[in-house]
């Protein structure tokens, strides 16, 4: 009875809080496009969604995209929409902006890549080191077949398509390749997603190598919108409504590089003697995948350990 009477007010209190929002919202007077949410009859509250405004002319790495096309504005359209609403997945990806981009960059100037392709990373893995059911692997999605391909070493062991730098390095392997075997970095992206050899068999029956104008596999017809679409939410997310303050943003990791020309048995004792746990070896080294390593002669890795 005492905790009843100590907590009375406070819960009064509380109740005319609410009775005065809802009576703000239910007679406020809204501009058109202003309001976000409604009271049903009920009191309910209804969240009220709108189209996202796109831009009227778009690009991908200084190719325009063709709007004045009816079907590519409309599936231009679909993928803005599409992730503009997955608020929290983008919001996600704002944060590991900060830490990652800045290395991609690095890596697409240094091969001479367009800065947008670092679009395409987020299009493939959300700045991650995802899994796919298909079996690729990491930041761009490599398949074991093609990593070896492009020089990354996967064993069981290493496998380098956790290694963002050199899996980096070895996307814009492909990406060169691919744009200038078509032509254009749109078609080069798009290649990407389906395989250069899927790129040319369509090209080959269609007659054109515009990927506006090709029917691809419907993953493929998507993708060069999705990358795009990105590209402008993430570029303008202030301007979208993704209002992150600055301690939201993730830094970079701060790291000292060791190199490893030895074999090492136990990869927990070696991080136990240097202050550190495996996790966070680990962590900073996500393409370590064993629990030890063997080095052969005349070879040898580069690990990063944080810097405390």
């Amino acid at each position: 009875m005492q905790l009843f009477k100590s907590t009375f007010p406070i819960r009064i209190i509380s109740l005319l809080a609410l009775v005065i929002v809802v009576c703000f919202l239910a007679f406020k007077s809204f501009q058109p496009n202003e309001a976000l949410v409604s009271v049903q009859p009920d009191g309910a509250l209804q969240y009220q969604w709108y189209v996202p405004k796109m831009p009227n002319q778009m690009d991908f790495a200084g190719e325009p995209l063709p709007l004045q096309q009816f079907e590519v504005k409309e599936r231009m359209q679909r993928e803005f929409i599409s992730n503009y609403y997955m608020h929290g997945s983008l919001i996600n990806v704002l944060r590991l902006c900060t830490r990652y981009f800045p290395i991609i960059e690095s890596r697409l100037q240094q091969n001479g890549i367009p800065d947008d392709f670092k679009y395409l990373c987020v299009a493939e893995s959300a700045l991650q080191q995802p899994t796919s059911p298909a079996g690729a692997v990491g930041f761009w999605q490599f398949m074991k077949a093609t990593a070896q391909q492009y020089g990354l070493e996967v064993n069981d062991q290493i496998d380098e398509r956790y290694h963002l730098i050199k899996a980096t390095d070895a996307a814009c392997a492909f990406l060169k390749a691919a744009y200038a075997k078509f032509g254009s970095w749109t078609a080069a992206a798009a290649a990407y997603n389906c395989g250069a050899l899927g790129y040319q068999n369509q090209v080959t029956i269609q007659g054109t190598q515009d990927y506006y104008n090709l029917l691809l596999p419907e993953e493929t017809n998507r993708y060069v919108f999705r990358i795009a679409a990105f590209k402008y939410l993430i570029k303008y997310h202030k301007q979208y409504g993704f209002m992150l303050n600055e301690q939201d943003y993730l830094k970079p990791l701060a790291v000292q590089s060791l190199k490893i020309d030895a074999s090492i048995d136990d990869w927990a004792a070696f991080a136990k003697e240097r202050g550190i746990s495996y996790k966070l070896l680990k962590l900073y080294n996500p393409w370590l995948r064993a629990k030890n390593l063997v080095v052969e002669e005349g070879k040898s890795y580069t690990i990063d350990l944080p810097i405390k």
